[in-house]
């Protein structure tokens, strides 16, 4: 019964595209709309059926780990096209029910209080960091790279991002201090010791990236310019010139988003300057795709921008600038897909094939999540006072000059 209910579902699903469905009992169909991208799939078994019918958000994720979903003659990437295209016009019933639990629950998905926070980091950022290093860039950026060209290799769209924030923060004298929130394995904060001559703190709540950021700055000979903790945003004691955070804002939790932006307004000095850079989505307030809660960033959430700027006005900070990027993410993470796949044998050997399935669906989920679902970047300054930045937002386009050092 389940392969009949679902032959019927995907009817009415696909209305973009072409997609041929292959079902446990040997049958095979063929589903088409308008022109469009072009995929097939094998369903192992009556069970992979139901639960697509049922949850097919959570399900699809699942059965690709288990090989009991498999592409055919296709890649995952054409596959997902699809199925993920089609969506974002058509949601199956099963979906629409379910994500409208979940947007109601999406409180309590997202309630990273201080422990929870803490859990929620080490299941993605403390696995070994030679994963990591398979696929990210030498400086293991892991956020969206800046392609002002289109043409830039990934290291040169990551050395381009962290230039273009540098000239945000409007770093104007050496010696500034910079709160680096949510610091990874501290290449941005090293990048703003180094090149800007900025004293900076970076804080992250993932062991792994503390220990490799501490070390990074010793071998560099910046410790006395770039210094890391293991630190919760709630708990910073001190003000600074400056405040950055890249690619942490997504972990916040939308309950938290008030506690978040008074920590910020407190942690700035009166005339300090923030810029924030996170994932955002365009067609308003939603939920996390459930398959990425379980499996990749539990308690996550990429917010629409109304979301943000909301909570930034409740705080009495001033929003004075705003710039969304729309492709630079898919463009980051077509890299990291490239490279996941061609160094795919020594990951499977450092962790397992379910692990690669795993990590394989979430880059090409996410890649088309900026794609064809309307995801993008979004990138916040914000400031306590009225005149802590220029008239003319022209100072902006300092990018890749330095600040010397002072001695």
């Amino acid at each position: 019964m389940a392969p009949v209910l679902l032959d019927r579902a995907f009817a009415h699903f696909i209305t973009s595209g072409r997609l041929e469905v292959y079902y446990p009992d040997g049958d095979r169909r063929s589903y088409a709309g308008r022109p469009g991208p072009q995929a097939a799939m094998r369903l192992a078994d009556a069970a992979t059926a139901r639960a697509l019918l049922l949850d097919p958000a959570l399900k699809v994720g699942e059965a690709y780990m288990a090989g009991t979903l498999c592409p055919v003659g296709c890649t995952l990437y054409e596959l997902m096209h699809v199925l993920m295209r089609n969506v974002m016009e058509r949601s199956p019933a099963g979906e629409r029910v379910f994500s409208t639990l979940r947007y109601m629950a999406r409180s309590w998905l997202q309630d990273n209080t201080r422990g929870r926070a803490r859990r929620n980091v080490a299941h993605h950022y403390d696995l070994d960091s030679t994963l990591y290093r398979h696929f990210l860039d030498e400086d293991m950026q892991y956020s969206c790279g800046y392609f002002p060209t289109g043409h830039e290799t990934l290291a040169e769209a990551q050395a381009a991002k962290k230039h273009h924030l540098a000239a945000k923060l409007h770093l104007h004298r050496p010696g500034m201090s910079v709160l680096d929130v949510g610091c990874g394995w501290g290449g941005l904060g090293l990048t703003l010791a180094r090149d800007y001559g900025a004293h900076v703190t970076g804080i992250t709540l993932s062991r792994e990236q503390l220990h490799i950021a501490q070390n990074r700055a010793r071998a560099a000979g910046l410790e006395g310019r770039a210094r890391f903790e293991l630190l919760d945003y709630r708990t910073v004691a001190r003000q600074y010139d400056r405040i950055i955070s890249v690619g942490m804002f997504e972990h916040v939790g939308v309950a938290h988003y008030p506690a978040f932006f008074a920590a910020m307004r407190r942690a700035l000095r009166p005339d300090g300057v923030m810029v924030l850079h996170a994932i955002g989505r365009r067609e308003g307030p939603g939920v996390t795709n459930p398959w990425i809660d379980r499996y990749i960033f539990p308690g996550g959430y990429s917010p629409a921008v109304s979301e943000v700027v909301g909570a930034v006005e409740r705080t009495g900070l001033w929003l004075a600038d705003c710039e969304i990027w729309r492709l630079h993410y898919a463009r980051t993470i077509a890299h990291w897909r490239t490279r996941f796949a061609a160094r795919r044998a020594q990951i499977a050997r450092l962790y397992d094939e379910r692990f690669c399935r795993m990590f394989e669906f979430y880059l090409v989920v996410s890649e088309l999540a900026f794609r064809v679902q309307g995801h993008m970047n979004f990138q916040l300054t914000l400031s306590r006072e009225i005149d802590a930045l220029p008239l003319a937002r022209d100072y902006m386009m300092t990018r890749g000059q330095r600040v010397e050092s002072a001695a």
